[in-house]
């Protein structure tokens, strides 16, 4: 599943490339997403000046002067850009077409994706409301996970994989940054200590600031803007890597089922 550094990836692979220029049409193959495509949307988005490419949370926000775009990847979404000559692959849902020929491509083999618009204020649409602060952000750091963890009895990944706590911490990244924080992913979110978060929180940036220097993950299909995959699975210390050794102590790494989710952590260095 793309996460945030995915789709921050794909943020700044596709606005170079559209920021600034007008929509000339929209060409909607498969309005069936996980929300039906507005079926005036071609209507709505004709002549309007894309202003900002923005992220919040897994969410990309196109904004022009009448309101916001809302694109989710879901599953197995990707967006490309390309020209109207290229051919389409089979799951190309929706091209967004600009003024001067270029194409923005969004592509969603499971269409667990989403093509939205508003024309309100973005941060009170509902799906973007309740969201928690973005982890990169000044508003997220130890202070804050360890007020929210507060008389907690859930493990501290399911803590920090809530999006209305912070968003954008997937599976692969909340093992990852409990990794580098020492801290076991099935401990009570409620039983761990000021410093101990304050060093998870840290952890949680460079993880996933790292993960963006190096394009995203490479797992299953996601794909950059220029239809490249990610490269930041080749730094995994834990993800996957059940029953080899941890490359801190050389201890098995293990894995245990926490909310339905493969989580992998070396019983070595993680207490």
């Amino acid at each position: 599943m793309p996460e945030l550094p995915e789709v921050e990836t794909s943020r700044r692979g596709i606005a170079p490339h559209i920021l600034g220029k007008c929509f000339s049409s929209v060409i909607v193959r498969q309005p069936r997403l996980r929300w039906p495509v507005p079926s005036d949307l071609p209507s709505t988005l004709a002549g309007l000046r894309l202003g900002a490419v923005e992220r919040r949370g897994k969410y990309l926000l196109l904004t022009t002067e009448a309101g916001t775009l809302l694109l989710h990847l879901g599953m197995s979404g990707n967006l490309r850009i390309t020209t109207p000559d290229q051919p389409m692959l089979k799951h190309d849902h929706v091209d967004f077409v600009f003024d001067d020929g270029t194409v923005l491509r969004f592509n969603d083999q499971r269409r667990f994706g989403a093509v939205l618009w508003t024309d309100q204020a973005v941060e009170t649409h509902p799906l973007l409301a309740s969201l928690g602060p973005e982890p990169l952000s000044a508003a997220f750091g130890g202070d804050y996970l360890y007020a929210c963890s507060r008389n907690r009895k859930t493990a501290v990944k399911s803590l920090i994989m809530d999006s209305h706590i912070v968003v954008g911490v997937g599976n692969i990244y909340a093992s990852e940054s409990l990794f580098l924080a020492r801290l076991h992913p099935n401990r009570a979110a409620g039983d761990i200590g000021l410093a101990s978060y304050q060093d998870l929180s840290a952890a949680i940036k460079t993880v996933l600031q790292r993960s963006i220097d190096q394009g995203g993950t490479t797992l299953r299909d996601f794909l950059n803007a220029q239809g490249k995959p990610g490269y930041f699975q080749q730094s995994l210390s834990v993800y996957g890597r059940e029953g080899q050794a941890c490359l801190c102590c050389a201890e098995p790494i293990q894995q245990l089922k926490i909310g339905q989710r493969a989580s992998y952590f070396c019983g070595g260095c993680q207490r």
